[in-house]
């Protein structure tokens, strides 16, 4: 069975078992180890730790009543705290997945539901953390049959994809009608006026977005700029001559120092492949591979064998999904893509869900995936 993410309130998931993140020691925590023991009855929880677990290492996990929830158990993760990665938090951190696992397979369990654990208040970086629970994971379900839920947000954050991005829909919504429209606007502003009356009757909103649309198409080199006004009572109203600014030279100047040997650079890769140009761009952002592909939830061969093979030819979605881990601007994205033969499409709403996330600097692929899940798209993460 597949790996499943979600969002919800993992003390609220109906399967047999939830994982807590638990501490050391029988005391209770904040975040999700709080919202746990108060969901099951704190003083039951807490009296069944100390009196039949105790102390348990970094890495361990432990099986307990559910008490008052609704899952049958709970399996307690001892959770790392993350220091700088050089104390062995990722062995530790793979160890609580490994026995948790194992111990939900022992008893029996055939559903469970985790968290990302160390991920909160153990300040694990929660790309890195998410790397590890996805490759633990489905390296258990390679070999044994159990539906596993990974939970991302706690009961607080249910709502969070709503509440950071209420204009996601009308974002979808504007591309698409956008492309419907495209014939329209290719009539329009080639210079036949016959819709001009209705044009200034429509409403402000449609209005904008022609607007928008005239800006691409002149942008594209597709149309001269049109008039300041397409009603024909002003088609006699000359513009307002533009004031000349007088050149002091400066200006050249400035481009000069600060713009020349960056388009000079710019030059030097415009016959670059999908490969060399991704390395030339993380390299000019100052930054490492490791923290693009871990980003980008990208596995590590698959970014080898780009690295390594100027000429490899990645799938889409591995482009789209290296765009935000190397936190590229819209414009940098399409250059990237185009150099693999690919395009963000206006009528596709991955391509519009990812340009949405690329436009807006949300370099986030749990979020990401999330919002593809909460359209029916296939997720990424599984």
């Amino acid at each position: 069975m597949p790996l499943k993410i979600v969002r919800s309130d993992i003390t609220k998931m109906n399967t047999e078992a939830i994982v807590n993140t638990a501490n050391d020691q029988p005391t209770v925590g904040a975040g999700c180890d709080y919202a746990i023991y108060q969901a099951a009855g704190r003083e039951e929880l807490l009296a069944y730790r100390k009196q039949h677990i105790g102390f348990v290492d970094e890495g361990g996990a432990f099986i307990t009543p559910g008490f008052n929830l609704p899952a049958k158990y709970i399996i307690h993760a001892v959770s790392p705290y993350y220091e700088d990665g050089m104390h062995g938090e990722e062995e530790k951190l793979r160890s609580c997945y490994q026995k948790s696992l194992q111990i939900a397979e022992d008893t029996g369990i055939r559903s469970i539901a985790f968290p990302l654990i160390s991920t909160g208040g153990f300040g694990y970086p929660k790309e890195e953390g998410l790397r590890i629970a996805v490759d633990e994971i489905n390296a258990f379900l390679m070999n044994h049959v159990m539906l596993v839920y990974l939970v991302v947000f706690d009961q607080k954050a249910v709502c969070l994809g709503t509440n950071l991005y209420p204009d996601l829909e009308s974002y979808i919504d504007q591309n698409y009608v956008e492309s419907k429209r495209k014939e329209e606007y290719d009539r329009w502003y080639s210079g036949v006026n016959v819709y001009a009356d209705d044009y200034n009757k429509t409403s402000p909103g449609t209005r904008a977005l022609d607007q928008r649309w005239r800006r691409r198409r002149i942008e594209w080199g597709r149309d001269q700029e049109p008039p300041v006004s397409v009603s024909p009572k002003m088609e006699n109203v000359s513009a307002p001559a533009e004031k000349k600014k007088k050149s002091t030279g400066d200006e050249f100047l400035d481009f000069e120092g600060i713009h020349e040997n960056k388009l000079e650079e710019r030059m030097q890769h415009l016959s670059d492949t999908f490969s060399q140009y991704l390395l030339y761009l993380i390299q000019s952002k100052n930054m490492e591979n490791a923290e693009v592909y871990k980003r980008a939830i990208v596995d590590k061969k698959v970014f080898s064998k780009i690295k390594n093979n100027v000429n490899y030819h990645p799938q889409k979605l591995t482009a789209l999904c290296l765009c935000v881990g190397a936190k590229l601007n819209l414009d940098e994205s399409r250059d990237l893509l185009a150099r693999a033969g690919y395009a963000l499409s206006p009528c596709d709403k991955t391509d519009i869900i990812f340009s949405y996330f690329i436009e807006n600097q949300i370099y986030d692929m749990i979020e990401l995936d999330i919002q593809l899940e909460e359209h029916g798209l296939p997720c990424i993460i599984s």
